[in-house]
């Protein structure tokens, strides 16, 4: 049985199986729940059943694991031969997932620390991959926090939805309250700072929006060597065509995912949802 420090995040990192099982990554499932029932993000319900039961209008809401699934989570990752564990999440601003897994820490058999990643989707499925390699290098708990944590400042998530109505309707605008109004007319564009969703720029048409939403990510990524995804909620053809965009204009460009959100964020988005993540390596 190897002794490793162990990485622990949660699903809406949305990070491809292979990689989480050749990092050896685990995921904490968050919930959604749909009329009356609560289905587990990434296993028990799909985006294409999201995105219909949005466009019906039917309720939707989400909800963070328990402190007991964290504390099973931490039992089973010791279990395997973990001697540490770092556990890093979605932000607190938006969730309770973080508050959730602090609260198991404290029972958990071998030293866990938990991290406020503010971030979302990819953002803060590059922090987790961060955090792997340098536990795979040997690295200790405190290397593998910090090597999260710098993975985290050098991220930066930007998106554009078609409305900012799930986003009010959820609670997760944020800042962007100032938007309501006159911005539900408009195309929005936000960022994520300081682990909250914030306007950006309003822009007049979804075409322009979406060459705008490029031009932010070229700008942000510079000649850097940068990671990249490209998240969509039943969009994949304009996703699609902007990853073959941004692969010709990146020339640091390493690598670059192309992946559908989740049910979690996309309940707070809706679809149509287009985000670009650039995090420098």
């Amino acid at each position: 049985m190897s002794r490793h420090v162990a990485i622990v995040t949660d699903s809406t990192a949305y990070l491809p199986t292979r990689t989480m099982e050749r990092h050896r990554i685990t995921a904490v499932p968050l919930t959604v729940v749909l009329g009356d029932r609560a289905l587990e993000e990434g296993t028990e319900i799909s985006t294409r059943s999201l995105a219909q039961a949005l466009q019906k209008r039917r309720p939707v809401t989400t909800s963070r694991p328990g402190p007991e699934v964290f504390a099973e989570t931490y039992r089973r990752v010791a279990g395997a031969g973990a001697t540490g564990i770092v556990s890093l999440h979605l932000s607190a601003e938006l969730s309770g997932t973080y508050d959730a897994a602090v609260v198991a820490a404290h029972e958990a058999p071998v030293p866990v620390r938990v991290v406020d990643t503010g971030m979302i989707a990819m953002a803060l499925g590059f922090c987790a991959l961060a955090a792997a390699r340098t536990a795979e290098a040997g690295g200790t708990v405190d290397e593998a926090v910090t090597a999260a944590e710098k993975r985290a400042a050098d991220t930066s998530a930007y998106f554009y939805v078609d409305t900012l109505d799930y986003l009010r309707r959820g609670g997760r605008i944020g800042a962007a309250q100032a938007l309501l109004g006159s911005a539900l007319a408009v195309k929005p564009l936000l960022r994520l700072a300081g682990g909250r969703i914030e306007p950006l720029e309003k822009v007049r048409t979804a075409s322009k929006a979406i060459a705008r939403l490029e031009e932010i990510a070229v700008e942000r990524a510079g000649g850097a060597e940068v990671d990249v995804a490209v998240h969509h909620l039943a969009a994949q053809e304009r996703a699609s065509a902007l990853a073959d965009r941004l692969r010709t204009r990146l020339p640091g460009l390493a690598d670059l995912h192309v992946s559908e959100v989740g049910a979690v964020i996309g309940a707070h988005t809706g679809p149509g949802l287009l985000g670009v993540v650039v995090s420098a390596r």
